[in-house]
């Protein structure tokens, strides 16, 4: 029965001494080990031995980057309102001695510093700038944390704001004045399209203006050389006629028909007096009808000698023919017995 016990306790003994030398480090994971109550060594993840009852594993730690939440804290802005902010902590050990012996408790200090941080810079900025400048906030917290935990083996990677909190009456007071400030763009807005609707309309005015202005002065630009066309070729219509006249009335017997010619005329205007007006007028010596064809006949005449003196020099011209020889000559009206 004794030598019993003794087998099963020296097993015991036996196991308790294979505990205490072999170690198996986790990958991510490093052991601090102390050798009679001092500092020796880090183990790193893989199979270690100790010496028994002389060496100790102190610390475990995790070397995968670690999240820890940093709890709400009201902080005051610069323009004096109290608001609760809360955040994420991204941490990582970079020197396990260091996390082991330079702090007690690293997880808590650097919570701690990010809440006094926090509230730091929270109270340098006003309200409505701590919505739009988290990212500054952030910034500035890992700055500091970081620079405070270097002794600790700590290295802080990121921080994240997750939550701004205004009281009651300050969230009421933003949303009116969001509210006013989205009332205020979209009149802007609008006012600036019918600026813009404006100046549109006044630009296609001002071009249609200059457009039919422009079809005007055209328009009359044609017409003024339309009439003008018309005007010359009247004119030479009219110079063809009178030359014409002129070439007749040299000829032979031209006078005379003239002289015929202008006598009708005479008489039939002449009638037509009584018939558009009450009143009549008659010529003081009608027996002078035949003195008047005679002095037409007279310029006639002599409009018919200075052709007949232009007539040789225009036939000395090559090409030219005399006036007389143009067209045929004007019958004489046969006599009545």
């Amino acid at each position: 029965m004794d030598a019993t016990f003794v087998i099963a306790a020296v097993i015991i003994f036996i196991m308790i001494v294979l505990a205490n030398t072999a170690r198996i480090v986790p990958q991510k994971t490093v052991f601090i080990i102390e050798r009679l109550g001092k500092y020796n060594a880090t183990l790193e993840a893989g199979f270690h031995i100790l010496i028994p009852f002389v060496d100790k594993v102190a610390y475990r730690h995790s070397m995968k980057e670690m999240v820890m939440d940093v709890p709400p804290q009201v902080c005051i802005t610069k323009d004096n309102i109290s608001v609760e902010v809360d955040g994420i902590l991204y941490i990582q050990i970079v020197d396990p001695s260091k996390a082991s012996y330079g702090v007690t408790n690293y997880e808590f200090a650097t919570t701690q510093l990010a809440q006094t941080t926090m509230r730091s810079e929270i109270g340098k900025i006003e309200l409505d700038r701590t919505f739009e400048e988290r990212e500054k906030i952030n910034m500035e917290i890992v700055a500091a944390v970081d620079k405070a935990s270097l002794p600790w083996g700590i290295k802080v990677t990121r921080h994240e704001i997750k939550n701004i909190t205004p009281p009651e009456s300050i969230k009421g007071a933003m949303e009116k004045q969001m509210r006013a400030e989205r009332e205020k763009r979209a009149l802007i807005a609008e006012s600036e399209g019918d600026k813009q609707a404006k100046i549109n309309r006044a630009d296609g005015e001002k071009q249609q203006t200059i457009a039919l202005s422009e079809g005007e002065k055209m328009k009359r630009i044609n017409e003024a050389e339309g009439r003008g066309q018309e005007i010359e070729r009247i004119a030479m219509g009219t110079a063809k006629g009178i030359r014409e006249i002129a070439n007749a009335i040299s000829e032979k017997g031209g006078s005379d028909a003239v002289n015929l010619r202008i006598a009708e005329q005479y008489l039939q205007e002449f009638g037509k007096l009584a018939q558009r007006n009450n009143t009549m007028i008659i010529p003081s010596n009608l027996g002078d009808v035949a003195g008047m064809v005679a002095s037409i006949g007279k310029v006639l005449t002599a409009t018919r000698v200075q052709a007949s003196h232009e007539a040789p020099a225009a036939a000395a011209l090559p090409g030219v023919k005399p006036a007389g020889q143009q067209y045929p000559p004007l019958q004489r009206p046969p006599t009545q017995s």
